[in-house]
């Protein structure tokens, strides 16, 4: 069974540096079509179902916008 992983990302803090997006070696994370409250379009989960819970996303984040879970009955490495 592969890894397997969840990522929450709060929209309303997020600035749209998209650092996430690069460091995502699987490119489960996209930009939004919606703006946030402050005009910003944030980063968001588009393909989640490839997560790995990795964290490389979580590490580049500036404003710690990401949480990265790993599901459970997932393989570890």
């Amino acid at each position: 069974m592969a890894r397997r992983g969840k990522i929450s990302i709060d929209r309303e803090n997020c600035k749209g540096c998209y650092l996430c997006i690069r460091a995502c070696p699987l490119k489960v994370i996209d930009r939004d079509r919606e703006a946030n409250s402050l005009g910003v379009y944030p980063a968001r989960a588009a393909f989640m179902e490839k997560c790995i819970a990795c964290g490389g996303c979580y590490e580049v984040c500036p404003d710690v916008c990401i949480e990265v879970y790993e599901l459970e009955g997932a393989e570890t490495a």
